[in-house]
């Protein structure tokens, strides 16, 4: 495939690697705006930016009916009004708070262990999460995906807030820590014990083979997806 790269930062140079290892052409490594020129034709963009910028980067690869994997979180007020893009423009969109293969099957674990709870007294939930220091946005939208998760299958709970829980309110501490790639914790408290899933990157990689299989996957699909249809859950 003919891979553009929109955000070439750490994690667009780790993409750079995989991609090119897996046997894909990169046609632009792009750190400004992108346009109809200097994308080069390619079969899909992987979008690894920022916060600022990401909505009307990936508005304009849409615009140029180019699929468009986005790995960039802190945009996601806007996300609804990419999406109605992708069906006009008859191409394909797929957001990831976290391409991690092994964060998305936590993604499912989280979301059958909050079913399992759901009706069980005496328990309360907690959200933590760690990332480095340089990390732009809190909570990381993972820790958001995880919470949803949460929502959709326990009704005690039907927003987030930073810091402990109160009432409805799911409590998310984000630490922002040295050069730590992600750790993510869901905990589960009684007086009498703990229940704790966990997730722990131990370096970006992870994060770029997803992204890249996702692109590999969205070839000649339309429409908006995520990684759960990447990986069947």
């Amino acid at each position: 495939m003919k891979i553009a790269l929109v955000g070439y930062g750490k994690m667009g140079k780790i993409i750079d690697e995989i991609a090119t290892k897996r046997g894909h052409e990169i046609v632009a490594r792009l750190k400004e705006t992108p346009t109809a020129e200097n994308l080069n034709n390619p079969d899909v963009v992987i979008e690894f930016s920022l916060p600022e910028v990401a909505f009307d980067n990936i508005k304009t690869c849409l615009e140029n009916k180019i699929p468009v994997i986005c790995g960039t979180t802190g945009w996601l007020e806007k996300k609804p009004e990419i999406e109605k893009l992708a069906v006009e423009n008859e191409t394909a969109f797929l957001y990831g708070s976290n391409f991690s293969l092994g964060v998305n099957l936590f993604f499912a674990l989280n979301e059958k262990l909050a079913d399992l709870m759901k009706n069980v007294d005496g328990y309360s939930c907690q959200l933590e999460e760690i990332h480095h220091v340089h990390k732009k946005d809190a909570p990381s939208g993972t820790a958001i995906s995880i919470a949803e998760g949460i929502f959709k299958h326990n009704p005690k709970f039907d927003a987030w807030k930073l810091e402990e829980t109160q009432g409805n309110q799911l409590g998310i501490f984000a630490i922002r820590e040295d050069e730590v790639p992600g750790t993510h914790s869901v905990f589960y408290r009684s007086e009498v014990d703990e229940i704790e899933i966990k997730h722990t990157a131990f370096n970006r990689n992870g994060f770029a083979l997803g992204a890249v299989v996702a692109a590999e996957w969205i070839k000649d699909k339309k429409g908006n997806f995520a990684m759960k249809d990447v990986l069947g859950l």
